[in-house]
């Protein structure tokens, strides 16, 4: 593809997520990266500043296939159109396939569900997933059917104008009634398997918390993620002293109310849909086995 820059001193990565068709920056900059844009017949920089009319060309590679074994299974789809479906994932089923899931996890329900309809982006086939979540959490997860909206909802998650919404119970009480954790997350530096609040080699993390109901010992709180770090919740809870209950990775080691993974269920989710910017906002109820936590904590106060 060629395009011809039209303002002058507008970066590259700029120029083509502003003027190539289904491209977020961070999508032109991986292209970039990837020696697959040049500027007037010469390797591009994202950071080079165009004068008008700079040749820019730009090469999409094709999506290749991964070999991945599609795998019949019941996926709960709470929302779908052409463009975008949202999935309402259980807890203990894997997103993607790794080490001991090989055939076993949403990508491969996704594949058998959806076949070829779904997105490949950057030369190799990532079967829709826009964001995670982890195995043993609960809840909504956006799937892309294209790369046009793959890219519109990355964009969103980069720039956090896709709010994501989680219920949790976590350990001990509040005495606010509400707050955020503003704490940048970086890989742990003696396990690698975990996260930590951490300031070298870390990223921003933001997380708004409130109270939904007090109990004895625990609280239900509600998470609005501002960013989206991996493990963010669970990592800022146990920050400030209150561990997400059943999360032996980042509180207490021992299971407590029949628990022994984390009580975290992604209850709301709210984008603007790909295409027309219409506001898309969906709801998962709590499931048996956060509303049986509820139900003994309610027993016990």
């Amino acid at each position: 593809m060629i395009l011809y820059a039209d303002i002058a001193g507008e970066r590259l990565d700029a120029f083509l997520a502003r003027c190539a068709e289904g491209l977020s920056r961070s999508a032109a900059q991986k292209l970039i990266e990837e020696g697959q844009v040049r500027r007037n017949g010469k390797p591009g920089k994202k950071n080079d500043k165009l004068n008008i009319g700079d040749t820019i060309e730009y090469t999409i590679p094709e999506a290749k296939p991964v070999d991945i074994q599609p795998t019949q299974m019941h996926l709960d789809i709470v929302y779908e159109d052409d463009d975008v479906l949202v999935i309402n994932k259980p807890k203990g089923l894997v997103v993607h396939p790794a080490a001991g899931h090989q055939d076993d996890t949403l990508v491969n329900g996704l594949l058998y569900a959806m076949g070829d309809d779904l997105s490949g982006i950057n030369g190799e086939l990532r079967p829709g997933i826009v964001h995670r979540i982890d195995k043993d959490t609960s809840g909504l997860l956006a799937v892309a059917k294209n790369d046009f909206a793959h890219n519109m909802l990355a964009s969103q998650l980069k720039d956090h104008t896709m709010a994501r919404t989680y219920e949790a119970i976590v350990c001990g009480s509040f005495r606010e009634d509400s707050g955020t954790v503003d704490a940048p997350i970086g890989r742990h530096p003696s396990d690698r398997k975990k996260m930590c609040v951490i300031q070298r080699n870390s990223k921003e993390a933001v997380t708004h918390w409130e109270v939904v109901k007090r109990y004895r010992g625990y609280t239900h709180v509600r998470c609005r993620l501002e960013t989206g770090r991996t493990h963010q919740i669970r990592v800022h809870m146990a920050h400030i002293g209150h561990p997400i209950l059943g999360d032996t990775v980042y509180g207490h080691k021992k299971a407590e109310l029949g628990q022994d993974s984390q009580c975290l269920h992604a209850g709301a989710l709210c984008f603007q849909h790909p295409r027309d910017g219409h506001p898309v906002l969906v709801f998962a109820d709590l499931p048996e086995y956060f509303k049986d936590v509820i139900a003994k904590l309610e027993k016990m106060s």
